[in-house]
């Protein structure tokens, strides 16, 4: 994998082998990132089941002002730290490995992390085909419409399987859907509208050093 375009363009990525993860291949990433271009300068993203960090380091490379990775595996956690190392992307990136079921999505540290300008929101396949209300899913994608997570009219790019049909709590206004190859990908904005917080958060995470595992 390498990043396509921007001040890392053309720099390798590490990718984690077997079918832990699913990096997004070149074609998907510039139909993508053609749509979100306009967004990404001086950005605050998060990379939610990032693998090896390819969109958030992508959107870095565009002009992105910091980015929080998150994943569980520790493989793909540890290239993802190589990967930010070999860039010297380290000040703006926080990698946090983290079980996202049971994640508050709000690292803390002496940077401002959030509120998120760009989400990108990729569960595993499996896992995507069940968005619908009362799915963990959902209600994580309702806590990231709250106002300390996700800006007004911030953007939302969640990617399942072409066969998926994610349903979206009303916060999040899909705009787009794009079907590349076997996936689809669902560009939503944040409305203005006021997230239901009546779920309450999970049993969260510890929050997230940068740079540190947790």
């Amino acid at each position: 994998m390498r990043i396509i375009a921007g001040k890392y363009r053309r720099r390798k990525l590490h990718t984690n082998p077997g079918n832990t993860t699913r990096p997004m291949l070149d074609r998907a990433k510039v139909i993508l990132f053609d749509r979100i271009r306009d967004w990404l300068p001086g950005a605050r993203v998060a990379d939610l089941f990032c693998g090896t960090g390819t969109l958030g380091l992508e959107s870095l490379s565009r002009g992105a002002e910091r980015a929080v990775f998150a994943e569980r595996d520790h493989k793909a956690h540890e290239l993802l730290r190589q990967n930010v190392a070999t860039l010297g992307a380290e000040s703006q990136s926080l990698c946090w490995r983290v079980d996202l079921s049971r994640c508050s999505f709000q690292p803390k540290g002496d940077i401002a992390w959030t509120p998120y300008h760009v989400i990108f929101f990729d569960p595993p396949y499996k896992d995507a085909e069940s968005i619908a209300p009362g799915d963990q899913w959902y209600r994580a994608l309702q806590r990231l419409g709250r106002p300390h997570l996700s800006e007004p009219g911030a953007l939302l790019i969640v990617r399942t399987s072409r066969e998926s049909h994610p349903q979206l709590p009303a916060i999040w206004e899909p705009r787009e859907e794009l079907e590349v190859a076997s996936m689809r990908i669902v560009i939503a904005r944040r409305t203005d509208a006021v997230a239901d917080d009546s779920l309450g958060d999970p049993v969260a995470e510890p929050d997230a050093e940068p740079h540190t595992d947790t």
